[in-house]
């Protein structure tokens, strides 16, 4: 009887050790290296279950198949947890299985390590909101199973790799809130969706055919960008996200531009100039063209959007009666046309502007025929003076 309980203990044994694959050295070697170059933050206890007397593979934010790590999630990812700190060690291009590497907002300081770019199966790379400084390394160009490259909101310097650019098979690029300078490089990527570079101090023009027609997002605010757009735009027809503020583009805004599938078009604070012509009614909730060069009158098909803003520009003329009536009737709930050459309004000095909107038309060729609250930053003077209407000619 003893004898029959000591051979099934063996064979559970002999089962128990076949049924848990084995870290392969290398990954355990770079895990321990990863693990001393990193601390918890106060009030985290992430690297808690890091004990190298055990399963690296059980580790929080380890994830393996078979001997090999595939996954490296580093950090709490609850919402508002404490982070890490430390750097990124370089022995991370050991894990040469790895298809997903993130880091949860901390204090990560120091570079980003160019052996990043071994990572030749890597298609998830997620380093955001910590203090990695130093440029994006150029070898990334070499990581072409790359969908997904974050590294926003740190505090990297220098250019976007022009390697990058050549990455075939990317579909999302975020490295918004950053110090990067220079111009863009080519997208090539027709996968590519995402592409948010904003406040940042980027420069240059964009040329047509350097970002690809799949993109449906794109925000470049905040940046030093100049140039036209309106070849580069018309191509970007699947864009449901617009934001290229701030910045120093110039030349006439596309019609096509007012017929995408968007929400919220924002292209105010550049030098665009030249007449706004949208090919059909507008149905963009919200249309921000303020702070441009752009003139001639308004066009009627704006009376659909729900919040305009024009002002400070160049506009002339007539406002259109269809505007003033859906702004009456309450469709309208914020129109800006302060700081303009406007000469007429069609509405009555009696009429009353619905509380629930917004109507400012302050300081153009003309005396207001209401007087409604305006923002703080379009001044005192209600009228624009005669000498400069008389010059400005549109």
């Amino acid at each position: 009887m003893l004898q029959l309980i000591i051979i099934n203990l063996l064979i559970l044994l002999h089962q128990f050790q076949f049924s848990i694959a084995i870290l392969d050295p290398v990954d355990f070697l770079a895990l321990q290296s990863i693990r001393k170059s990193l601390e918890d933050m106060p009030g985290s206890n992430y690297l808690s279950s890091w004990d190298f007397t055990s399963d690296p593979c059980n580790f929080a934010g380890v994830f393996c198949d078979g001997e090999r790590v595939v996954t490296l999630n580093l950090g709490d990812p609850r919402a508002g947890a404490p982070g890490l700190s430390g750097r990124l060690d370089p022995a991370i291009r050991k894990l040469t299985s790895l298809v997903e590497f993130t880091i949860v907002p901390g204090r990560i300081i120091g570079s980003l390590p160019a052996t990043l770019s071994e990572l030749k199966h890597l298609r998830f790379l997620a380093i955001s909101r910590n203090f990695i400084s130093g440029e994006i390394p150029a070898t990334f160009g070499e990581l072409t199973a790359l969908r997904t490259l974050d590294l926003s909101y740190n505090q990297l310097t220098g250019n976007i790799p022009w390697a990058v650019g050549t990455l075939p098979a990317l579909t999302n690029v975020v490295i918004c809130h950053n110090r990067l300078s220079g111009s863009i490089p080519a997208f090539v990527s027709q996968a590519l969706t995402r592409l948010d570079l904003k406040h940042n101090n980027l420069s240059g023009s964009i040329p047509p055919g350097f970002l690809p027609s799949s993109l449906q997002y794109l925000s470049l605010s905040w940046n030093r960008f100049s140039g036209p757009v309106d070849v580069l735009l018309p191509q970007l027809n699947r864009l449901n996200y617009l934001d290229l503020s701030l910045n120093q583009f110039t030349g006439p805004i596309p019609g096509s531009v007012f017929s995408f599938p968007i929400i919220n078009l924002q292209l105010e604070r550049n030098l665009f100039s030249g007449p706004v012509q949208p090919f059909n009614e507008v149905s963009i909730q919200t249309v921000d063209l303020s702070h441009n060069m752009l003139y001639g009158e308004v066009s009627p098909l704006f009376s659909t959007v729900q919040n305009l803003y024009l002002n400070n520009n160049r506009f002339t003329g007539s406002v259109p009666t269809t505007l003033i009536d859906r702004l009456m009737g309450g469709n309208v709930q914020l129109l800006y046309l302060q700081h303009n050459f406007l000469t007429v309004v069609p509405i009555k000095p009696t009429a009353a502007i619905p509380l629930s909107s917004s109507f400012c038309l302050q300081y153009n060729c003309m005396v207001p025929p209401v007087q409604t609250p305006c923002p703080i930053e379009a001044g005192t003077q209600k009228t624009r003076p005669v000498s400069q209407c008389m010059q400005w000619k549109g």
